[in-house]
């Protein structure tokens, strides 16, 4: 089966089993969906992740990160640009998220990175979704 908006598939599961208490979350492998988990890791939203090369296609697991009363790092993960609408900013347009307590993760020329990066590096693009 084809998947249209695999970024999006992405966080829906992450955002599913947060809501469903999980310690870790399995999805199909890409490199962007490698990326943004290394964004999420860096940015302490998730533990860890690995590449698990069980079965025909390869499955990233993404351990999630909860604190000591169980409370979820991430309280909310949301689609910016989709395929049917995509969102494009140039540097002094990229999105603040709540005030700087998240990250907006846009994909520039130099590659996947977070909002404050990408106005580190004076570079603008496509906004691919928002973590707080």
């Amino acid at each position: 089966m084809t998947m249209t908006d695999p970024i999006a598939d992405y966080l829906t599961r992450v955002r599913n089993s947060l809501a469903a208490g999980k310690d870790r979350c399995d999805v199909p492998a890409s490199r962007i969906k490698l990326e943004l988990s290394k964004i999420l890791q860096e940015e302490g939203f998730i533990r860890s992740f690995k590449v698990v090369d069980e079965g025909p296609q390869r499955t990233l697991r993404v351990y999630l990160r909860y604190s000591s009363e169980g409370e979820p790092a991430i309280h909310g993960l949301e689609r910016v640009s989709r395929p049917g609408r995509r969102v494009y900013r140039a540097v002094d347009d990229l999105p603040k998220v709540r005030g700087g307590i998240g990250v907006a993760v846009v994909s520039t020329s130099k590659g996947l990175m977070t909002d404050a990066r990408a106005r580190e590096l004076r570079l603008g693009g496509e906004v691919m979704c928002r973590v707080w």
